[in-house]
C-alpha cells in the first residue's frame, strides 16, 4: 500500500464515505448482498477531503495525461469533485449523464465537448465498471478521445479490470479495496476474524451473503 492509497483510505474510513458492516451486510442496488458500502459524495461536505482528493487527481493527471484537453465526470457522484479539476487545471469541464433528459435537447453530455478533444474521465467509484464504460463510450460516440480515467475508489473487482483492458481504458485510483482493509484492521475498525468475512465477499460477490440486510442503494 503506497503513501496516498493508505491516506485516502484513512480519510474515506473517518468522514464515514466508506462503512465496513461484514455482519450486517447492504444491499446494493444490483441486488448483491455487501459487507462494504461506499459513497464517495460524503467527501464534498469535508474541504480538506476534497482538496486532498482534487490536488491528487490533478497531481495523477498532469504526470501521466499532460496532453489532456478536457475532464468529463460521470453523474453523479463525479460531477463535483470534476468540476473542481477542471478548475484547478484551468481546463474546459463537461459531465456525462447516465441516461440522456427526457426533455429538451436530451443531453447526455451537459457541457461544450469539442470533437477529438484529449480527455480524462474523472469517477467517484469503480464497482463492475459497467457505468464507468458507458461515459467513456458516450464521449467516444461524440468525437471526442478518452485518454484516461481516474477515480477514488475502485473495488478491483477482476470484470471491471477486464472491462477496461477490453475498451483500453486505462484506469488510476487513489484507493482500493485492499488499502481499505489494510487501514481498516490497522486503527481496529475491523478484527482478524471479519477480515476473512470481507475477503471471501472479494472473491464472489455475486453468490456472497450475509447477516441481516441492510437495504439501501449503491
Amino acid at each position: 500500500m503506497n503513501t496516498v492509497e493508505k491516506s485516502t483510505a484513512e480519510k474515506l474510513l473517518k468522514i464515514k464515505a466508506v462503512k465496513l458492516q461484514p455482519t450486517n451486510p447492504f444491499t446494493w442496488a444490483s441486488g448483491w448482498k455487501s459487507p462494504i458500502y461506499c459513497d464517495n459524495r460524503k467527501l464534498m461536505s469535508y474541504p480538506a477531503v476534497r482538496n486532498f482528493v482534487k490536488i491528487e487527481f490533478c497531481r495523477i493527471i498532469l504526470e501521466k495525461y499532460p496532453q489532456v484537453e478536457a475532464i468529463a465526470g460521470v453523474a453523479t457522484g463525479a460531477i463535483a469533485p470534476g468540476a473542481l479539476v477542471a478548475d484547478a487545471l484551468g481546463l474546459p469541464y463537461v459531465y456525462v449523464r447516465s441516461a440522456p433528459k427526457d426533455h429538451g435537447l436530451e443531453n447526455m453530455i451537459e457541457g461544450d465537448l469539442k470533437p477529438k478533444q484529449k480527455v480524462v474521465v474523472i469517477e467517484d467509484l469503480v464497482s463492475t465498471g459497467q457505468s464507468s464504460l458507458k461515459a467513456v463510450e458516450t464521449v467516444r460516440r461524440d468525437g471526442s478521445y478518452v485518454i484516461g480515467m481516474v477515480a477514488v475508489f475502485s473495488y478491483g473487482f477482476p470484470i471491471a479490470e477486464q472491462a477496461m483492458k477490453e475498451a483500453r481504458v486505462e484506469l488510476t485510483t487513489l484507493c482500493n479495496y485492499d488499502a481499505i482493509l489494510d487501514e481498516a484492521l490497522r486503527t481496529d475498525y475491523i478484527d482478524e476474524s471479519e477480515l476473512k468475512t470481507l475477503q471471501d465477499w472479494r472473491e464472489n460477490p455475486e453468490k456472497w451473503s450475509g447477516g441481516i440486510s441492510k437495504k439501501t442503494k449503491k
